[in-house]
């Protein structure tokens, strides 16, 4: 067997696969709806099992030129490590301070540290793109979001 790249990544997107759809197919079902919720993260299991397999057996080879593609900048990576430690930070807060305001502050704070400096369309676009959603959730689909802590 040879250790190319795509073996690897097919191999552990596979074992990810596999757990995703243990934790799938033990979401809980209801009775009288055709379509139930369950239908979702289970084609999208069995999708990416079957896309690791094809990648898995995929006949590419690593080239130097490949490699050099693959090749991450640490600035890049402090970047990325950044928005991961932003996108954490707003999962864990989400249902505390609600959908409204941490979207606001996730989308202000991300765009600032990636290096957006106009404020004022930023915090524009920061407080009207949540807002906009969550009525479209809330209003016209009837999907409550969490409110947290406006009175709303």
């Amino acid at each position: 067997m040879t250790r190319n790249v795509n073996r690897i990544i097919g191999l552990i997107l596979a074992l990810l696969a596999t757990g995703y759809l243990l934790l799938s197919y033990q979401l809980p079902t209801y009775d009288y709806i055709p379509i139930d919720a369950d239908v979702v993260p289970k084609a999208l299991g069995w999708l990416l099992l079957v896309l690791s397999v094809v990648l898995f057996f995929s006949k590419d080879q690593d080239s130097e030129e490949q490699k050099a593609k693959r090749y991450v900048a640490k600035k890049d990576v402090k970047a990325m490590a950044g928005v991961f430690g932003i996108t954490l930070i707003y999962i864990m807060l989400l249902e505390v301070i609600g959908f409204i305001v941490m979207t606001s502050l996730f989308v202000f704070f991300c765009s600032l540290f990636l290096g957006y400096r106009q404020h004022v369309v930023n915090a524009i676009v920061s407080i009207s793109f949540p807002i906009f959603i969550y009525s479209i959730f809330v209003f016209l689909l009837n999907i409550n979001l969490p409110q947290g802590i406006l009175p709303l």
